[in-house]
């Protein structure tokens, strides 16, 4: 395995999984959440943002009502704006049927501390020793059907004693509490050889319990980053330190590659981002277009040795406002199947977008920066001061 120098990546922040697969949205991922539900035999963790009633919403329901009824003790929470649209009979059916279930910060609360502080965790966690974590909400769009193409967009599935690390995670969120003793996690069993594993480590980002660990782990990978650097970014609006960073990386011959969003579901945070394609195009960053579906993926691989995967957008609101939840893999035949997949994602669905495809007509120039002041303030005041955000499709 490489050696990172200073700065670098400890090998004592990772754990050994017993198993790790890239689960994709879609089938891929919504089998495998079906899976997950029907083989728990103990515990269920489920939080997520989005939970909608619709037939994917209904379907999901309805394997965990059936794991209920088998006795699996279920805590189940959603964000109270995400997923406000749920009716009251679907919560009473819910719970009604033994499933614990939350909203994190309603719509209307006294528990509401910031603004942008939601919950965006989208994860479950089966009897501590299986987990899917990713940027995959409960929904339709993400599902896909005969005529739509899921929104592109990844998990991770891990199994091992690391998901002891999940399940308190999820517990503690769960119970509202701010500050908890974290469980080292077990010694891997004797009769599996460490070397047959893969490292991982969980990453939080939640301002108000001060973890910055998913920001850092960008920053970490990103300034050391020696031959490339593949970020797919939904809602792609990364910090001054982020920005300058790939820019310092590309000026020393790393190759950066960036999959931005083709087809928008916000079209004003899309005008946003590409406000910011001249400077990266003046530096010589590679800029593609997903152009098959939305694009709702937020992972990155950093010289096919380190990847991360998991709900976290590389903007201010992740950053600073929302409760993140990433998994990072060091591990090089995990990343380089990833970076492989990345570069077959580019070949096949994206347009590589060069500077003579920009309209630089001044009006077109104008309505980008007006787009990218607008949300970039925007967005750093929903972050960073009271009350609720109103950002539910920044998902």
């Amino acid at each position: 395995m490489r050696i990172f120098k200073r700065n670098s990546f400890k090998a004592e922040e990772y754990h050994k999984a017993a198993e790790v697969r890239l689960v994709h949205s879609g089938n891929d991922y919504f089998e495998t959440l079906e899976n997950l539900i029907h083989s728990a035999k103990h515990s269920l963790h489920l939080q997520t943002y989005i939970f909608d009633e619709d037939e994917t919403g209904r379907s999901i329901a309805n394997s965990l009502k059936a794991a209920a009824s088998r006795g699996v003790k279920i805590h189940m929470m959603l964000d109270g704006y995400g997923s406000k649209s749920l009716s009251r009979k679907f919560s009473k059916d819910l719970r009604s049927s033994g499933i614990r279930l939350r909203y994190f910060a309603p719509f209307f609360s006294s528990q509401n501390i910031y603004f942008g502080r939601r919950l965006h965790h989208k994860v479950i966690v089966a009897d501590k020793n299986i987990a899917l974590i990713g940027g995959i909400n409960i929904a339709d769009k993400y599902h896909g059907s005969a005529t739509d193409t899921a929104w592109l967009d990844y998990a991770i599935l891990i199994k091992g004693s690391i998901c002891q690390e999940v399940d308190n995670i999820c517990l503690h969120t769960y119970g509202r509490k701010l500050i908890w003793k974290q469980k080292k996690a077990k010694k891997v069993p004797k009769q599996i050889q460490a070397d047959e594993l893969i490292s991982v480590r969980i990453r939080e980002n939640d301002r108000l319990r001060r973890k910055n660990q998913i920001s850092g782990s960008y920053l970490q990978a990103i300034q050391n980053a020696k031959k490339s650097i593949y970020i797919t970014g939904s809602y792609f609006l990364p910090g001054t330190r982020l920005r300058k960073a790939l820019i310092k990386a590309a000026k020393h011959g790393v190759e950066v590659h960036l999959i931005m969003a083709g087809v928008s579901d916000v079209p004003v945070f899309q005008s946003a981002t590409r406000w910011l394609y001249d400077l990266l195009f003046r530096n010589g960053i590679k800029i593609y277009e997903w152009e098959k579906s939305v694009l709702h993926g937020k992972v990155a691989v950093v010289d096919g040795n380190w990847a991360t995967i998991g709900s976290f957008n590389l903007n201010h609101l992740s950053a600073y406002g929302s409760i993140e939840l990433n998994v990072d893999v060091l591990n090089e035949q995990f990343s380089k199947s990833f970076q492989l997949h990345l570069k077959s994602v580019i070949e096949t669905g994206c347009k590589q977008v060069f500077p003579i495809h920009q309209n630089n007509h001044w009006t077109a120039k104008l309505k980008r920066w007006a787009a990218y002041q607008l949300t970039r303030t925007t967005i750093k005041i929903v972050a960073l001061f009271p009350y609720i955000n109103p950002f539910k499709k920044f998902s």
